[in-house]
């Protein structure tokens, strides 16, 4: 088998890893603000409801809860809930990183002076322009180091839906090297994640240049 064959049929794996790097970040990221903004509230229950969920997914490893989710559900619901692999990897990677993106634009919307706040009410905004024009643009500019980095983080957490027998990345590798008893699928792959990240990694600091010529 060819060098050039090897890694097209690695780079043929990328299909899933795409679909679940997209997926996650395009419904964790909402999910994120509404959790954020629903913690910073007046609600007591809503803020140690989130507090608990942060912490149970925050706290254990990604890993655990697919296995939870996939291999856990069937059995303790008597076969009742069964999902399939992709639905499944898709709820887990969104239940997990929603709780980071809370406790990260959590901490960008706590950081705005809120003299602010009181500012917006003076010029008579409702809460949801309030938010919309003033607070949130705020903090997501504050914390979009740390949004680069769980973007980062995310696609090479892609690799753990091998365990679940999605066909991705590092599956693909495992067999091509351990068909061939050869280490170069490695190299390949690991080309291919330096390559997505730094992808990410250009796209958030462009968006953190824009900010700070905007500022």
């Amino acid at each position: 088998m060819s060098e050039l064959s090897i890694f097209i049929q690695i780079l043929s794996s990328l299909p899933n890893v795409i679909i679940v790097y997209t997926v996650t970040a395009l419904i964790s990221l909402p999910l994120g603000i509404i959790g954020a903004l629903a913690y910073t509230g007046n609600s007591v229950i809503i803020k140690k409801s989130i507090s608990f969920y942060t912490w149970i997914f925050r706290g254990t490893p990604l890993i655990l809860q697919l296995f939870f989710i996939y291999y856990g559900l069937p059995t303790l619901t008597n076969n009742a809930v069964v999902l399939d692999r992709m639905p499944a990897a898709l709820i887990t990677f969104i239940i997990n990183y929603t709780a980071y993106l809370i406790e990260i634009i959590r901490s960008g919307l706590e950081s705005i002076d809120k003299g602010q706040d009181e500012a917006a009410k003076v010029l008579g905004y409702s809460y949801f322009k309030k938010i919309w024009y003033i607070l949130l643009p705020q903090a997501i500019r504050r914390v979009l180091p740390s949004l680069g980095n769980e973007a980062i983080t995310l696609v090479k957490d892609t690799a753990l839906i091998y365990i679940i027998s999605l066909t991705e990345i590092l599956k693909t590798t495992k067999e091509i090297a351990s068909r061939y008893s050869i280490i170069t699928p490695y190299f390949y792959a690991g080309l291919i994640y330096l390559g997505l990240s730094f992808l990410i990694y250009r796209i958030f600091k462009n968006m953190e240049k824009r900010n700070k010529v905007r500022v």
